[in-house]
């Protein structure tokens, strides 16, 4: 991060604030983000430090969803620590909520703060400002070139390989060596096995680590950004974060520029379009609107007395950006307002790696099940990455082959350094994803001579002429030893529904003796619905088979967790 390049300088200039605000997102399993792994390792497991920062007044924002289990826990922790350490907590930690108006929970958190910072830093003299704050709109210089000077556009991904080290601002372009798809005609779905090829690239992973893909919007979205922007599509620019004399433009911190390249490439590889406008977005739309009432609607729809229909019309019908556009067409706003104000960079989306290093290692597996859903508006959501996958174009003869800039993400989702250790792998659909790297991992560790403890996985699909992704590689495990016992729910073959929790409950004895002999758990995918009834499960097993009360059973579940053995995967 750009605080501190070491522990010691953490600490050293930690203590010398005296006014701090932290801003703490949460993610997977109440894990820290990227940016905020190396001080949240440093804050949280340094060791008892004592009432160190009696100096300090601060407040925390916290950023989570609230259908995850660990709801927020970064930002809890470290308001925790701080108030432990002697700091003076100024307003109390804000818990911002992705599930609903993340942006709304700011604002209220923010009105907080104002009165509390004119408190600390006005001097008696002054005069606190009553108006309201309101942030500029951000935006970029934007230059404009000729088409007789059109450079090669791909050198700022060529260029990618050149890092000793990748990571999100330094992806490593690989190509697809391999697509297949996973289901069979009879499914109504799509499920998609990618192979990226790593070789030459110095790029490593491990097994149970996830896959950061820059992925590009299909061209439909992207034309049609380019009609409501009213851009042409080979128009060739560059964007930039100072003026021209090389002063920073005032305002918000700005996204770092990209290479200089044709709108049809920004909007392609750049612009996030498909998601729900935020209320910053609207406010830049209603700055640029040529007809009044529309402006005055975007306004209020950004305002709290809009609050309910926001929440309403934008979040709950899931309209896209571009929908909005469509429904505000006199609001045309620069190019440098667009992709500094309204359209949000393109994010990496994450997979689990779903292959190991000892049996794959210039090889990078994904396995991705196909986003397209109704949305409640009528739209057909195509997901990014998953449509760019199912589209990719293999590496095979002479011809052009798919890519994507990627980087390799570390995860603590690993196989005990003891392989005798038994474990438990539960994973429906694409939660099988990591799993298939573990077995790959234990078969080569088999190989190798290694003792292996007893690995009983619990998959499950639809049925077994759809959607049983990877079967003959599942039963090949288990004659060759590297997988005991395969446990398959299908959750659309027998009269009712049955699911992994089903078949945890039928094997309630085995995993209790599993959990009794130290073995480790693993659990994947779907955090809202599989992995809290899994939890839920688990919770029950432990009860019945232990002969312990609920919240002794809730104890030792995080006992588990705490202890690494208890692990989840989840998004």
């Amino acid at each position: 991060d750009d605080y501190a390049d070491d522990d010691d300088q953490y600490e050293s200039k930690l203590k010398k604030e005296t006014l701090a605000l932290f801003f703490l997102a949460t993610y997977g399993d109440g894990e820290p983000t990227d940016d905020g792994a190396r001080f949240y390792k440093w804050f949280a497991e340094g060791g008892e430090k004592g009432e160190w920062l009696q100096n300090l007044q601060y407040g925390v924002f916290g950023l989570g969803n609230r259908q995850y289990e660990h709801f927020n826990k970064i930002g809890k922790e470290v308001d925790r620590l701080l108030a432990d350490q002697g700091a003076k907590r100024v307003v109390p930690v804000g818990l911002g909520d992705d599930d609903q108006c993340i942006e709304d929970d700011f604002t209220a958190w923010k009105d907080l703060v104002w009165p509390e910072l004119d408190r600390l830093l006005l001097d008696e003299d002054d005069v606190s400002v009553s108006t309201p704050y309101t942030a500029a709109i951000p935006e970029y210089r934007v230059v404009f070139y000729d088409d007789a000077i059109l450079s090669n556009e791909a050198n700022g991904w060529a260029n990618a390989n050149g890092h000793a080290i990748f990571d999100a601002q330094h992806p490593c372009r690989a190509n697809v060596a391999v697509r297949r798809e996973l289901h069979t005609p009879a499914s109504d779905r799509s499920c998609t096995h990618l192979e990226f090829d790593i070789s030459g690239t110095g790029l490593k992973y491990e097994t149970g680590d996830h896959v950061g893909v820059y992925c590009e919007n299909h061209v439909e979205t992207v034309e049609e950004a380019e009609r409501l922007l009213g851009l042409k599509s080979d128009t060739y620019f560059s964007i930039h974060s100072d003026n021209e004399d090389g002063s920073p433009i005032s305002g918000s911190k700005l996204p770092p520029p990209f290479p200089p390249c044709t709108v049809r490439a920004a909007l392609t590889r750049y612009a996030d379009l498909l998601n729900s406008p935020k209320k910053s977005a609207l406010l830049a739309l209603a700055a640029h609107a040529s007809n009044a009432s529309e402006a005055e609607r975007l306004r209020h729809l950004a305002s709290p007395a809009g609050k309910d229909e926001y929440s309403q019309w934008v979040v709950a019908s899931q309209r896209s950006l571009l929908e909005v556009m469509a429904e505000f067409p006199s609001a045309t706003p620069p190019l440098g307002v667009f992709l500094a104000s309204v359209a949000p960079r393109l994010q990496p989306r994450y997979y689990s790696i779903s292959s190991s290093p000892k049996v794959a290692p210039f090889r990078i597996h994904v396995t991705c099940a196909l986003v397209h859903d109704k949305m409640p508006t009528g739209r057909i959501h195509k997901g990014v990455c998953s449509t760019w996958m199912k589209n990719a174009v293999p590496q095979e003869g002479n011809h052009e082959c798919s890519w994507a800039p990627i980087y390799v993400r570390q995860s603590n989702f690993k196989l005990p350094a003891d392989p005798s250790v038994p474990i438990i792998m539960i994973g429906p659909g694409t939660g099988l994803a990591p799993f298939r790297g573990f077995l790959q991992e234990r078969s080569a560790l088999k190989e190798d001579g290694l003792k292996l403890g007893q690995a009983t996985l619990f998959f499950g699909c639809r049925n077994r002429k759809m959607d049983y992704i990877y079967a003959d590689e599942l039963e090949n495990f288990v004659e060759t030893g590297a997988m005991s016992e395969l446990v398959v729910a299908f959750s659309r073959e027998g009269p009712t529904k049955e699911y992994v929790q089903h078949k945890m409950v039928e094997r309630a004895l085995d995993i209790w003796n599993v959990i009794s002999q130290g073995g480790y758990i693993y659990v994947c995918g779907d955090a809202k619905g599989m992995a809290r009834d899994v939890h839920r499960t688990l919770h029950t097993i432990l009860q019945e088979q232990g002969g312990m009360s609920s919240s002794e059973a809730e104890s030792m579940v995080k006992n588990l967790q705490t202890t690494g053995r208890y692990l989840r995967d989840v998004w």
